[in-house]
């Protein structure tokens, strides 16, 4: 890690000495092409600085575009001219300004206070019109339209980094599907383990305790019955801690698993047969159900003879099975047993966590339907309605509160005074809802409560933020040169409009004879008078009773050329001189 660091440190270094070699390239041919120029002012100082700005372009980008800006200001003092190579330096920080800050007031407000810096300068030295028109149009161009560009191009580098950073958002959570669809495979197989084998056993350990008290067997036989019985308990309690395992509380599925190819009928019948005291009775017109509906109907009837032959041995069990024209009602009742109620069995209560119940709730939510689970006045109650058409529910976090059929007694525990509310699963709480079976039919969700979306939510706004955010700025980016040009292009072009048909030729004025009238020399002088004479030409003496016109000797747009002054005394030329122009 500290090897990268100290790579990127040297590149960073690296970078910003081919910076200031091409600036200070750009400043050594403004210094070799100047008529005349001081080492020290021109050349040394502009370096000095540059070699201050470009390392502070990386951290104190806006101090470094001040730095720049001042060479800019102070080359407003020439008298020669304002233009000068600083503006490409300025340019160049200007854009570095933009790509390395992502707010956009405090650079406005900096490129806003170098441009007041470089007008107060412009007033301060009472500079010509030319020195103005610089200090209005050509510096703000150089702050204002590289920043954009700069800002423009920060915004599509931060466009690419967080599409690839959703990319890899989006690979995660495929990862993650694919470890939900695994899970959900492990949780249906459990399911099945804990209805199937679960109930098969208990019926064996039922059968296997009834026998044991047959008056016709020896006592070496009662001892390999209860031998026996001890096995199978033992095996029920190994499947209890496998299913415990393979199942996924949070998340699991418990409606998957092998098809079931018993009816109540015959379930109710192998339970009749293995001494299992079962009366039960079906109501109304039975309707043609869907596969999924009438194996929750079976996996209903099963779990509630299980968890009765296990916590309710030996009492008497009432199954009801009643159908209505849009869904069917499945009741299931067991009397709670006497204190000595297993001992006359011999099979001995189950110790389990509510997970075949748990399960249940699970799987009649999946389909539509409600459960409820409670002991009532004696007895043990579980009602399921299950609709003739599935409709699936939203997932909870929490599963429901069970209560064992046997044991009405086993309540939450609250404090003292306090009601204690029923484990009851009322008709209409949402519960979990089916997990994806395959990454492929799979949409990505966030969490369990999440509503199914094509893509994380939280990267969809953070991707179409940032998408925004790059319009915005591309679209200030065009429309900011568009809207400068609105501004300064026609007073440029009126600027030099003036300045180049305002232009007397060295030639015509050396043609123009003093004492001749206005309408003889009208075709060797320019269209107009030069508007913009410097106070010096102005004050320079005159002839008595004339009034004088100037005239530019050169098309020089940003430089200072000698003025033509011309003196007419009414339409006739009384003088005629060379004003220089101030040169050091």
């Amino acid at each position: 890690m500290l090897h990268a660091r100290t790579t990127s440190a040297g590149s960073a270094r690296a970078a910003d000495a081919a910076l200031w070699a091409a600036l200070a390239a750009t400043t050594g041919y403004g210094f070799h092409d100047a008529a005349t120029a001081s080492l020290t002012t021109d050349l040394l100082l502009p370096l000095a600085v540059l070699a201050v700005a470009v390392p502070w372009s990386r951290h104190r980008p806006a101090a470094a575009v001040v730095l720049v800006n001042g060479l800019c200001a102070v080359g407003l003092a020439d008298p020669a001219t304002p233009g000068n190579t600083h503006v490409l330096p300025l340019a160049a920080l200007s854009f570095l300004l933009g790509s390395r800050v992502a707010a956009a007031r405090s650079p406005l407000l900096v490129l806003a206070g170098c441009s007041a810096v470089n007008l107060a300068t412009c007033a301060v030295l009472r500079a010509h019109p030319v020195w103005w028109f610089y200090a209005m149009s050509v510096l703000p161009a150089a702050l204002l339209l590289p920043w954009l560009m700069g800002r423009h191009w920060r915004g599509r580098r931060q466009l690419v980094r967080e599409g690839w950073r959703l990319a890899r958002s989006l690979e995660d959570r495929q990862h993650l599907v694919a470890e939900r669809a695994r899970l959900t495979e492990r949780a249906g197989i459990a399911a099945d383990m804990h209805d199937s084998l679960g109930h098969a056993l208990s019926l064996v350990a039922l059968r296997a305790g009834a026998l044991e008290l047959s008056p016709d067997l020896t006592d070496r036989d009662r001892a390999d019955l209860a031998e026996l019985r001890g096995t199978i308990a033992d095996a029920v309690e190994q499947l209890r801690d496998t299913v415990a395992v393979l199942h996924d509380p949070p998340n699991g599925n418990t409606g998957a698993g092998l098809p079931v190819n018993d009816t109540v009928e015959d379930l109710l019948s192998r339970a009749v047969a293995s001494g299992v005291p079962v009366r039960w009775e079906r109501r109304g017109a039975e309707s043609p159900l869907s596969p999924l509906i009438a194996r929750g109907m079976y996996r209903v009837v099963q779990e509630a003879l299980t968890n009765a032959v296990k916590h309710a041995p030996g009492c008497p069990i009432s199954v009801r099975i009643t159908h209505e024209p849009s869904r069917t009602h499945v009741s299931v009742m067991n009397a709670v047993p006497s204190a000595g109620g297993s001992a006359r069995t011999g099979v001995r209560p189950g110790r389990g966590v509510g997970r075949g119940l748990m399960g249940l709730h699970e799987r009649v939510a999946v389909l539509g339907g409600s459960l409820r689970t409670e002991p009532d006045a004696g007895r043990f109650h579980v009602t399921a309605v299950l609709p003739h058409q599935t409709t699936p529910r939203p997932r909870t976090p929490t599963p429901e509160p069970m209560t064992t059929p046997g044991k009405p007694t086993q309540e939450p525990v609250t404090a003292p005074g306090k009601p204690t509310p029923e484990p009851v699963t009322a008709p209409g709480t949402p519960a979990r809802a089916q997990a994806p079976a395959s990454p492929s039919e799979a949409t990505l969700t966030l969490g369990p409560d999440t509503a199914s979306a094509p893509f994380p939510p939280e990267s969809a706004k953070r991707l179409a933020s940032v998408r925004g955010e790059a319009r915005r700025r591309s679209a200030v980016a065009f429309v900011a040169p568009v809207v400068a040009a609105v501004f300064f292009v026609p007073s440029a072009a009126y600027l030099a409009w003036q300045l180049t048909t305002s232009v007397l030729p060295p030639s015509h004025f050396d043609e123009l004879s003093v004492g001749r009238p206005r309408a003889e020399l009208a075709p060797l002088l320019p269209a107009r008078a030069y508007p913009y004479p410097p106070d010096h030409a102005r004050s320079a003496p005159r002839p008595p009773g004339t009034r004088c016109e100037f005239y530019r000797s050169g098309r020089d747009l940003l430089g200072d050329v000698d003025l033509y002054r011309l003196c007419w005394s009414g339409d006739t030329l009384s003088a005629k001189d060379t004003v220089r122009a101030r040169r050091p």
